[in-house]
């Protein structure tokens, strides 16, 4: 080969530097989105992540819709996010399960601040127990707010979403890629979740509207307050809460809520949060069968229960303390509640 030759850049090289550099630069004008008066939509953001992530975007200068079930939550809400930015705070007392609702308050929410440029799919309810321990109504429940709510506000903004602006963040969980013991109703409807979010973001990437798929591990958010118990529910409270509270296993909120809107920022198609998830993630996709029969055998530690009727009850956790978990393995989340806005009557009544 001649020295001209070898020197000469191939077609295929060119082509390629040219692919790395439009990468790269589509890369750094998405990092480059800036929320500021853009009109940010967040379920269930009047206390625990909500709330973290209503907080995170409203230091960008965005302006907030909460929806919420709670009035006096969301009004707690508003005193707490004063102190977070100058952009405009919505607050709609919604059930987000009832899809007339849904429309309902992203009408109002158009009609007062004019679009949507981003969806935040955050409300959930965590259930804990025995799989013979949950009814029907339990599972109905579980997918009504995780799967067909999220549906139902998805279809509703996207009309008011501009083509390549808009952006779609749906907060599932560990939970949607890998199946907890003692939790079914709620890893099926967030497995449910998952794959929406993943189909729906395929679809629309053709409009420029960018899907980030959340997927966290455990946080302090307050959840093992606000979560429901059933069976031995002291005793499933208690290995809950534990892990939940530990600094070894769970996530600040506020380091997680500034990562999802960075994510969101990006258009990132999916997140994951704490590099205790993303192992096991990695471990079932490289060995199922053997993680398969882990997870059965961290089920044969976990509480029995009676199959009495008694079993049936849910109790939330903030009845279902006990001498079980000792305080000082709860305080990081405690305080977690209490700083987003969790039960904060209920927490003091236990101290």
């Amino acid at each position: 080969m001649s020295k001209r030759g070898r020197n000469q850049l191939s077609p295929w090289t060119l082509a390629l530097g040219v692919a790395a550099v439009a990468f790269a630069t589509k890369r750094f004008l998405q990092s480059r989105f800036s929320f500021r008066e853009r009109v940010v939509v967040i379920t269930g953001g009047s206390r625990g992540l909500g709330l973290a992530m209503a907080r995170a975007f409203a230091e960008e200068g965005a302006h907030l819709v909460l929806l919420a079930r709670s009035k006096v939550e969301l009004e707690r809400a508003e005193v707490d996010l004063r102190d977070y930015g100058d952009g405009a705070l919505m607050l709609i007392p919604c059930d987000i399960r009832y899809e007339e609702q849904v429309q309902a308050a992203i009408e109002i929410a158009v009609e007062r601040l004019g679009r949507i440029d981003v969806l935040v799919n955050n409300a959930g309810e965590i259930m804990v127990g025995p799989i013979h321990t949950m009814t029907r109504e339990d599972w109905t429940d579980c997918m009504d707010l995780h799967f067909w709510a999220s549906l139902y506000t998805m279809q509703a903004a996207l009309p008011h979403m501009q083509p390549g602006e808009g952006r779609i963040v749906n907060i599932t969980s560990f939970g949607g890629k890998i199946a907890v013991p003692h939790m079914a109703p709620y890893c099926a409807s967030k497995f449910a979740l998952v794959g929406l979010s993943d189909s729906v973001r395929a679809e629309l990437a053709m409009e420029g509207i960018r899907v980030t798929t959340v997927c966290p591990g455990l946080m302090r958010t307050g959840s093992h307050l606000n979560a429901m118990f059933k069976g031995d529910y002291q005793k499933e409270f208690a290995w809950f809460s534990a892990g939940a509270g530990s600094p070894l296993n769970s996530k600040n909120a506020m380091r997680a809520a500034h990562q999802i809107v960075e994510a969101c920022r990006r258009g990132q198609p999916e997140l994951t949060i704490t590099i205790q998830a993303r192992l096991a993630f990695i471990a079932q996709a490289l060995f199922p069968n053997l993680f398969a029969r882990a997870v059965a055998q961290v089920n044969s530690f976990l509480p029995r229960s009676t199959k009495t009727q008694e079993d049936l009850e849910r109790h939330m956790g903030w009845e279902s303390r006990s001498d079980l978990v000792p305080m000082p393995l709860t305080a990081l989340a405690d305080d977690a509640t209490e700083d987003l806005n969790g039960l904060r009557g209920h927490l003091t009544a236990q101290r």
